[in-house]
């Protein structure tokens, strides 16, 4: 049996997949921080209240081709861990990479969110770097 977090994950990567931006942030606390390592155009700290623009600038980049594939996603009461496949097209090339997002959670909602690219390399490369 699927660890409740584990669940809640899956439905919240799921509304994300489907556009419900508003869906995924609900699971969010209210002090939420997305962190994206590197020197990528995408790279940087973000809170809640940027999280849309920042997204829909992710999105509009790839002309709306964005996709991340979920591969795996285990979580206990303090972490979880996704695996996934990030495939767009951007400025005339396909990119495809693994990438792994760390989730902490207090009371039961997303309270950060890190990626952790499996290739750096690959991550800006796709992204350009800023």
């Amino acid at each position: 049996m699927a660890h409740e977090n584990e669940t809640r994950l899956r439905d919240l990567y799921a509304g994300f997949a489907s556009g419900d931006l508003a869906g995924f942030l609900d699971g969010c606390t209210e002090d939420v921080i997305f962190a994206v390592p590197g020197y990528a155009s995408v790279s940087g700290t973000y809170r809640r209240n940027e999280f849309e623009e920042w997204i829909g600038g992710v999105i509009a980049r790839t002309g709306g081709t964005f996709r991340e594939d979920v591969l795996d996603i285990v979580a206990n009461d303090e972490h979880g861990v996704v695996l996934l496949v990030d495939t767009f097209d951007r400025e005339g090339q396909h990119h495809e990479y693994q990438t792994t997002h760390l989730v902490e959670f207090r009371d039961a909602k997303i309270a950060r969110w890190t990626e952790h690219p499996g290739s750096m390399h690959e991550f800006e490369a796709a992204w350009g770097r800023a």
